[in-house]
């Protein structure tokens, strides 16, 4: 696991986090290099933890390339394959891998944090357009607080996801986000967070669609405009007949 912590400390936060947020699921995200006994050591260590989920991090774009870890993984669908099987063989907890992007598309150089939130929130409104509504997206991309948070569930994400913040601030940001979450619900008159998904779709369009609205706003203002020029031309009183007429 890359980091300039100890395990230990890590996993001394995992088991505080779970004490402060009884009612809240924890998912550890987990990177190693491509050995066996490493990843099943780890996970068992965090497991004992008290998470309630595993994410393996298949997408670091820092993980060490000559150990094969984190993207450098990510990029071969076998190895995926067989680390999560790896894990599964001694996880009781539900385990999922988390892609890399380099397999598609993505930006380089490890872009992440407030830097790269307008992406992600392009992506996650690209995706609430072009799914149906009864799929669920996690969004992530610079989350610090309940704005940016709110910012992605109005843009169709159903939960949110937070690394770097984290990372910056400690987990007591939480705090934060889960009051500005609630004060924004009760000012707005919402009553649950599945309310405010995707509210903010409804006001997205395309470039074409705009030059065809400004073509026709361009069409009226000109006509009003003829409109004006000719009643400059008529006297009060047939102005005053024109508006009385049947």
């Amino acid at each position: 696991m890359i980091s300039d912590r100890p395990i230990d400390v890590w996993l001394e936060e995992f088991r505080q986090v779970k004490k402060d947020y009884p009612k809240h699921i924890l998912i550890a995200s987990i990177m190693e290099e491509y050995e066996k006994s490493r990843w099943q050591e780890l996970t068992r260590m965090v497991q004992d933890t008290g998470v309630d989920a595993f994410e393996l991090n298949f997408s670091c774009p820092h993980g060490m390339t000559e150990r094969r870890m984190g993207s450098e993984m990510g990029e071969h669908p076998d190895l995926c394959e067989e680390v999560t099987s790896w894990v599964a063989e001694v996880s009781n907890i539900p385990v999922w891998a988390k892609m890399t992007p380099n397999i598609t598309n993505t930006v380089p150089g490890g872009y992440s944090s407030q830097a790269v939130r307008p992406i992600a929130l392009r992506m996650v409104s690209q995706l609430a357009l072009g799914l149906p509504q009864d799929v669920s997206i996690s969004g992530i991309g610079g989350i610090e607080n309940s704005h940016d948070a709110l910012e992605f569930f109005l843009l169709g994400s159903s939960t949110v996801q937070l690394c770097t913040g984290v990372m910056l601030h400690g987990v007591k940001m939480i705090d934060e986000l889960k009051q500005g979450l609630e004060k924004f619900m009760t000012d707005k008159g919402f009553t649950s967070v599945q309310e405010i998904v995707g509210k903010s779709l409804g006001y997205f369009s395309t470039h074409m669609d705009l030059v065809q609205k400004m073509k026709a706003a361009k069409r009226t203002k000109a006509g009003e405009a003829s409109r004006d020029n000719e009643w400059a031309q008529k006297d009060i009183t047939e102005k005053t007949a024109e508006l009385t007429s049947n």
